[in-house]
C-alpha cells in the first residue's frame, strides 16, 4: 500500500481511468456486436444503421487514448470490409 500522498493520489487516478477505460470498452464492443449480429443475419437496413454508430464509437475510444490508433483504424476496416461484402451479395 502506498503511503506518499502522490501515489496516493495516482491510485486514485489509475482506477478512475481504468473504469473509465472499461466503459468505454464496453460500448465499443456492444456497438460491433449489435452491427455483426445484423450481418450474420444478412439485415442490410440495421447493418448500415449499425456501422456508423460501431464506427464513432470506436473513432471516441481512439480519441480517449483506450485503445491505439492503428488498432482502431484495424477494426473500422475489418468492420467496413463486412458489411461492404454483405451489401455487395
Amino acid at each position: 500500500m502506498a503511503t506518499h500522498k502522490s501515489a496516493l493520489k495516482r491510485m486514485r487516478q489509475n482506477e478512475a481511468n481504468r473504469q473509465r477505460n472499461m466503459h468505454i470498452k464496453s460500448l465499443v464492443k456492444s456497438r460491433v456486436k449489435k452491427l455483426r449480429e445484423a450481418i450474420q443475419a444478412k439485415d442490410v437496413d440495421k447493418a448500415r444503421e449499425a456501422l456508423p454508430a460501431a464506427i464513432r464509437e470506436i473513432n471516441k475510444s481512439r480519441s480517449h487514448g483506450v485503445i491505439h490508433k492503428n488498432t482502431a483504424s484495424r477494426k473500422i476496416s475489418r468492420l467496413t470490409k463486412e458489411f461492404n461484402a454483405l451489401e455487395s451479395s
